[in-house]
């Protein structure tokens, strides 16, 4: 069930933290834009919740950020679909640059 809340990046000690939620089971993993004031990403994983399905996003965002993959964090709903990710090393401003002009 969708949480009923605007998209927020928001700056974080040394970094930015952001709400994503996760499409398993996609062909490719990609980035899906931002759907209900949350950033979507479909995985190839089976689970969203499963700990393949966590590092799987881990290692995509920290490519698509173009951050170390150590810098990347799920620091609250690793076990469902809607997960907070905090990363560390960039500004809230170059998580909206990165990702406000994707579909």
């Amino acid at each position: 069930m969708p949480l009923d809340r605007e998209f927020r990046i928001t700056d974080a000690k040394g970094g930015a933290a952001f709400t994503v939620r996760v499409v398993t089971r996609a062909v490719k993993t990609e980035f899906a834009g931002n759907e209900d004031g949350t950033l979507k990403v479909r995985l190839m994983a089976s689970g969203a919740g499963s700990p393949e399905a966590n590092r799987e996003l881990t290692a995509f965002l920290a490519t698509l950020l173009n951050v170390p993959l150590n810098q990347v964090e799920v620091v609250a709903g690793e076990s469902g679909r809607e997960k907070i990710i905090s990363v560390m090393g960039i500004t809230t401003d170059d998580v909206d640059t990165m990702l406000g002009g994707n579909p």
